[in-house]
């Protein structure tokens, strides 16, 4: 039995969304211990008349951190959502070439390339900051600039197995190619950590180290269970309809509206 597009999307959709409350669940326990902290220095900043402009002390806030810790979570998942529509699409046309012996082992291949050029390699260049750090009057700067980390981590992801293939149809044995493509991979993620400018905050003094690691490695925690949960979980889905008949190597449209 083949898998049309819409199931294949469909499950997308459903994996997206457990991945999402996955990363809220993340958020809740991980993350948000540490932003409290970072408040806290924050609070602090502004009883003893730090320059930096605190966004969280002097006065009520805008919104609660209740309300946003919610807001969060629904984001979270609306974002798990939207990628994983994407990335339904994206082993439905390429499932043939990923490496595995089941969809869940293509999934979780697939999905660690996406964590890796979308997610890990813009948080290597322009890293996570907690709330105490960061000058307002550089977001728009640091937001262009991750998002250039981003696309030149998916443009990686596109040119390593674009050259993979033509070396396999020169005849280049597995192991060499397996070699090279690790070069290929380290040479361009090399160049994008050189050739991008850093992020342009500077981290205030009254910034504990500890406080700035544990936040970078909590969103990063993030992350990776939204990634994880989204490939075991796809994968496990695509599996379960495998065992009810045979899934073809490439899934495509098979008729338009189909289920």
């Amino acid at each position: 039995m083949g898998l049309s597009f819409g199931s294949v999307l469909r499950r997308g959709v459903c994996a997206g969304v457990l991945a999402g409350l996955a990363a809220a669940v993340t958020i809740w326990l991980v993350v948000e211990p540490v932003i409290r902290r970072a408040l806290v220095v924050e609070d602090l900043r502004s009883v003893h008349g730090g320059s930096s402009a605190p966004a969280h002390g002097g006065g009520e806030p805008l919104v609660s951190r209740t309300a946003q810790v919610v807001g969060g979570a629904a984001t979270s998942v609306l974002v798990g959502l939207a990628v994983g529509v994407v990335f339904a699409v994206v082993f439905a046309r390429v499932r043939g070439r990923l490496p595995g012996g089941n969809d869940v082992g293509r999934s979780l291949v697939l999905a660690a390339v996406g964590f890796a050029s979308v997610s890990l390699l813009p948080a290597l260049k322009i890293p996570a900051n907690p709330p105490a750090v960061g000058d307002p009057q550089t977001v728009g700067r640091r937001t262009l600039l991750y998002a250039v980390v981003l696309l030149l981590g998916v443009a990686i992801a596109l040119v390593v197995p674009a050259l993979d293939r033509a070396l396999a149809r020169r005849g280049t044995s597995r192991p060499t190619r397996s070699a090279l493509d690790v070069v290929a991979v380290v040479a361009l993620v090399v160049v994008v950590l050189v050739a991008v400018p850093s992020s342009p905050d500077a981290v205030p003094a009254d910034v504990p180290a500890a406080l700035l690691w544990d936040f970078r490695v909590a969103s990063l925690a993030q992350l990776a269970t939204l990634w994880l949960t989204l490939g075991l979980v796809f994968g496990l889905l695509v599996e379960r309809l495998d065992r009810r008949g045979r899934v073809p190597e490439r899934v495509g449209v098979v008729a338009a509206g189909s289920a």
